[in-house]
């Protein structure tokens, strides 16, 4: 449990423009278009072009945050980039952010587990924060599935969109909006199912990069520990699920999030999705359902984010908005 007050002051968000419909996968693959709706709950995915690079996403996501941002950037002391589908392992996206708006003296760095990365990202802005380390974050959280994900695959070529997400964090409050992050909790889970070779990304083996040889097991371990932990970071804070006025989850497959609800007895109208249109976004998928979303949110609501990552790992964040 959160030792500290923290607060997501701003959030933005990066989405290309391309859409590509399920007539292009239908005719790739010789199935009618409803087959993926049905299957997924996608009819288009967002498809960055050659200028949209992981870097170019990221900066642009920023600087959707800054106009809302209550304190300047340049005081920003630690700076997280999630993904698990980099432009470069050395000079990463977190440093070329810290490089492009001149924030000085700032820890800079990258997180990995998969679709989790962004969870892990705000637990570590959290441990941080608790240890007195820093008190004003950037998240930036990002993927380029389209660099890795092979079109003609039909286990799961028709999944991949393209975003990124940027959040603002800090220990004091900004103003009327600002979001509270009750508690947070992950945990890998790469002894669970087919683990490490549920999905796999390996780009120097066969140039493609993104496989997913169980994706049933994905499925089925997704579906169970997102209702799992969703369930205990609300019983953990003394909530239940009629508490709860949204659930956000990871934007794999709309199927998954309507059995984590069916599971939990919560209606799927009080859950934020953006898979119809973008995709399975990566990493940052449901903070990015989250910030498209966010004018819905009311005083005093609760939610929960919870993610699931191939490898495996899982996270769940539970949040209240503050007047």
């Amino acid at each position: 449990m959160i030792k500290t007050s923290i607060y997501i002051n701003a959030t933005g968000f990066y989405v290309p423009s391309k859409r590509v419909p399920n007539s292009y996968f239908a005719e790739l693959y010789g199935k009618p278009e409803e087959w993926f709706t049905q299957r997924t709950g996608i009819r288009t995915r967002s498809r960055a072009s050659e200028k949209e690079t992981i870097d170019y996403m990221s900066i642009k996501a920023v600087e959707n945050a800054m106009r809302t941002a209550p304190f300047s950037i340049r005081e920003v002391d630690l700076v997280v980039f999630a993904s698990y589908s980099p432009d470069d392992l050395v000079g990463t996206t977190a440093h070329r952010v810290q490089r492009e708006f001149g924030i000085e003296g700032a820890r800079a760095m990258y997180v990995s587990s998969a679709c989790s990365s962004a969870m892990n990202a705000i637990e570590i802005v959290a441990s941080f924060f608790t240890s007195g380390i820093a008190s004003k974050a950037l998240v930036i959280a990002a993927d380029r599935n389209s660099t890795y994900s092979d079109d003609h695959d039909p286990a799961h070529g028709h999944l991949w969109g393209d975003a990124a997400v940027a959040y603002f964090l800090s220990t004091e409050r900004g103003g009327a909006g600002d979001i509270e992050i009750v508690d947070i909790e992950t945990r890998g889970l790469g002894n669970v199912g087919a683990g490490p070779d549920g999905v796999y990304l390996r780009p120097r083996t066969d140039g493609i990069g993104i496989g997913m040889p169980n994706g049933r097991d994905v499925f089925n371990q997704a579906c169970t520990w997102i209702e799992r932990f969703t369930r205990d970071i609300l019983e953990r804070n003394g909530l239940d699920v009629a508490s709860l006025d949204w659930f956000v989850s990871h934007q794999a497959n709309l199927r998954i999030v309507s059995h984590v609800c069916g599971e939990l007895g919560l209606p799927m109208e009080h859950t934020l999705n953006n898979i119809e249109e973008l995709g399975n976004t990566g990493c940052g998928s449901s903070l990015l359902a989250l910030a498209q979303h966010r004018d819905k949110l009311r005083p005093g609501d609760t939610v929960v984010v919870a993610t699931f990552g191939g490898g495996y790992s899982v996270g769940a964040m539970l949040l209240r908005m503050v007047s």
